[in-house]
Order: C-alpha cells, then structure tokens, then sequence
C-alpha cells in the first residue's frame, strides 16, 4: 500500500494492518529459510511495508497529542 492510502486508516486499521504484515514476513522468513521462498524480494517489500505503518502509526500517535 502507498503511504497516502495507510494515512486514511485508523489507528486501529494501521495497528492490524502491521500485525498481519509481521506475521506474514515471519511466515516468509521461515520459508526462506527452508528454501521454499521463490520470491526473495518480498522479505524486503514486507520490511518496507511495516516501516511504513509503524512510521505513519507514530506520526497519528504524535499528532493526537
């Protein structure tokens, strides 16, 4: 998801939008691991995509107060 798109979420959305990406970049770190992960790039991509939540979650977070 593009930045722009996660800004429109709730905090609530945001907060399980990350956990289902964190759960997903262990279950892709996990098949990496034993060679059944064709696509390397997505263990970045998943990287990527949970900076992005936890830095707009902060930025929500910091504006509330």
């Amino acid at each position: 998801m593009k930045a722009n798109e996660l800004r429109e979420l709730s905090n609530e959305e945001l907060a399980t939008k990350g956990e289902e990406l964190r759960t997903e970049l262990v279950k892709s770190r996990l098949d990496k691991a034993t060679g059944q992960l064709e696509d390397t790039a997505r263990l970045r991509t998943l990287r990527r995509e949970v900076a992005r939540v936890e830095t707009i979650l902060r930025e929500k977070r910091g504006a509330d107060e």
